[in-house]
């Protein structure tokens, strides 16, 4: 009897604390942040290029007529500076991330472990998309209090944007860094999607401007619900039909951003 009982605490003090998904995403998430930090281009870009770009749309929206459109410069910077944290803060940072742990075979040798392939892009994202959340917020509070913009009349319409944006970010990144052979190609292969959403996602002009079939086509971006929830959750004059139509074309492209990356992301280096 004794020795049963002295078995049994020996074989679960083998096995070791139970650990969780979060606990595990969490662990992962430190060990990125660590090599984030020592990249600086990619600091570099997700930090100070997401604060630069909205003086630009200030500067342009001078020389547009705002008015047509029923907006003001704070109404287009806002949305702007919250794509732009998207951007470069998220997606273009974890398109790098994700190929460059790849090829390195970090991400062949976390399968081996305990840890699940949503785990592992979860974990891996983690910082990237926590440096996105908290730059869009303090980019958001920056440019209400500098464009004397007042509190938002929807706050649940620009948070569920805001969120959004972040998913879709973090889905297509992993889709660009399955087609991406290496990290030098991948300061190249986020560029496309980069100009695209910043050119026809409203940011630095408003949809209200463009011919209606382009603005029709538009609508369609990724990140055109994301602006258009946020600039409507600021403004309020987003009526429950749009705010409907943005968020089906959000999940639309959740769905079909995931669906591609169970079928197509690849976990080892490609040759």
């Amino acid at each position: 009897m004794s020795a049963t009982e002295t078995k049994a605490p020996t074989a679960r003090a083998a096995k070791g604390p139970a650990t969780t998904p979060m606990s595990r995403m969490t662990a992962l998430a430190r060990a990125e942040l660590t090599l984030l930090v020592r990249n600086k281009g990619t600091v570099f870009a997700a930090l100070f290029v997401p604060l630069v770009l909205p003086f630009s749309v200030y500067s342009a929206s001078q020389e547009m007529d705002l008015a047509e459109a029923g907006l003001t410069p704070g109404m287009l910077v806002l949305p702007a500076a919250v794509g732009f944290s998207l951007l470069f803060a998220v997606y273009s940072s974890l398109v790098g991330v994700f190929v460059v742990r790849r090829e390195e075979l970090v991400l062949k040798r976390l399968r081996t472990g305990e840890l699940r392939d949503a785990e592992i892009l979860g974990g891996s994202a983690m910082p990237a998309v926590l440096t996105g959340l908290v730059q869009s917020l303090l980019l958001a509070v920056g440019c209400a209090v500098l464009l004397d913009l007042s509190a938002p009349s929807a706050p649940h319409l620009a948070v569920l944007g805001l969120l959004l944006g972040l998913v879709i970010c973090t889905a297509l990144a992993a889709v660009t860094a399955s087609f991406t052979r290496t990290g030098e190609s991948a300061q190249v292969t986020p560029l496309p999607f980069t100009f695209v959403s910043m050119i026809g996602s409203g940011m630095f002009v408003p949809l209200d401007l463009f011919p209606d079939q382009v603005a029709s086509v538009c609508e369609l971006l990724p990140l055109t619900p994301v602006v258009t929830l946020v600039r409507g959750g600021w403004a309020g004059d987003l009526s429950a039909s749009e705010a409907l139509g943005a968020l089906a074309t959000a999940v639309a492209w959740i769905v079909v951003a995931v669906f591609a990356v169970r079928r197509r992301f690849r976990w080892e280096p490609r040759h």
